[in-house]
């Protein structure tokens, strides 16, 4: 097995200066499956008003629904086979690496120097406010977005934190349960009320707002966060990242992973240990199959649609819907349901039942 060098969300940078994001903990040996993140505006320009990133002279557009789309007509070198599921998906390979970025030794840089503006001052407020009220450190703290690449606005940018660590994680909900309920916060939870979705454009055909709300707000992770100095409230989320030690790669070239169909399932989860991180896997005990092929037994639900990351807790009882996949590897066969990117992308569904 490769030695691991990158985990979920450190930063690649090719040398058309794209950006990727490293996309969870399971890669072939020679290269890192990726999501794109970021393009220069000399090879790509978007219409979406959010897009747009500076960086001194530089300009940078972020991707949306687009970035895959982008690569593989535009950069095609940045594919990479992916050998269990027979297709190629979007990665860089090692030796197209120019440039890495890591969001916790970025981090650690930001919070070592004097803040120069009104959006470091904030993110200095809100770790003060955090080490005080836990017993987190600094190190189990990384950063991403537009803070890790320096591009940046102090009056609009978010703060986007990852937290590492499965009980890390745990340990800072409890902290942010907390503050979200003392009259004199500057944090509270982002999801409080459906305020929080006014306007957005939603496509999710099974799963709607009022069901995308209430599971937001449980997670605790997606926070306002008052900034007294500069008169701002400014979003702040806190993505749960593994630690080098929980990391286990699980590629490998003599796995198959063949599609089978769709299904809908009613299921209870049995163990929820990794559904904080990406991808998030499930362990459940189905109780009956409501749409799609008749199966002996689907062990688990791997998700790569961030909005059902940290979706269902262990004991509950969900209702997932998505591509039903046949595993088999050299020690067991099994099925899971996979969802993921596909073309029915928005009729995909992982929610818990009587909410």
């Amino acid at each position: 097995m490769a030695l691991f060098k990158l985990r979920d969300r450190d930063a690649i940078v090719t040398g058309e200066g794209i950006i990727f994001r490293v996309y969870g903990y399971s890669h072939p040996p020679y290269a890192y499956v990726c999501d794109p993140e970021y393009a220069p505006a000399n090879i790509y320009k978007s219409k979406d008003a959010r897009a747009y990133r500076a960086k001194g002279n530089q300009v940078y557009y972020k991707f949306y629904a687009e970035g895959l789309r982008f690569v593989q007509q535009k950069y095609p070198k940045y594919l990479v086979r992916h050998k269990p599921l027979h297709r190629s998906l979007v990665g860089v390979k090692k030796e197209q690496i120019i440039e890495t970025r890591k969001p916790d030794k970025t981090l650690q840089t930001l919070l070592k120097k004097d803040p120069q503006d009104t959006l470091l001052q904030a993110l200095h407020t809100l770790f003060s406010l955090l080490l005080q009220r836990s017993s987190l450190s600094k190190v189990d703290f990384g950063i991403f977005g537009s803070l890790l690449h320096n591009f940046y606005h102090p009056m609009f940018s978010d703060i986007d934190l990852i937290i590492y660590d499965g009980e890390e994680l745990k340990r800072l909900r409890e902290t942010l349960n907390t503050l979200y309920c003392e009259g004199d916060s500057p944090l509270r939870n982002e999801f409080d009320t459906l305020k929080s979705v006014e306007g957005k454009h939603w496509k999710f055909q099974n799963y709607s707002l009022k069901d995308y709300v209430w599971h937001q707000k449980r997670k605790q992770v997606y926070a306002l966060f008052h900034h007294e100095e500069s008169g701002r409230t400014i979003k702040t989320e806190f993505e749960p990242v593994k630690r080098w030690e929980e990391i286990r790669n699980e590629y490998d070239p003599n796995m198959r992973i063949l599609r089978k169909g769709w299904i809908k399932i009613l299921a209870r989860v049995t163990d929820d240990n990794d559904a904080y991180f990406m991808p998030s896997i499930y362990q459940i005990e189905p109780s009956r199959v409501l749409k799609g092929r008749r199966v002996d037994h689907v062990q688990r639900v791997v998700s790569y649609v961030e909005e059902f990351r940290m979706q269902a807790q262990r004991d509950e009882l969900v209702v997932v819907e998505g591509n039903l996949e046949r595993v088999s590897t050299p020690k067991q066969t099994f099925n899971q349901i996979t969802l993921t990117y596909c073309p029915r992308y928005y009729e995909q569904t992982l929610k818990v039942v009587d909410q």
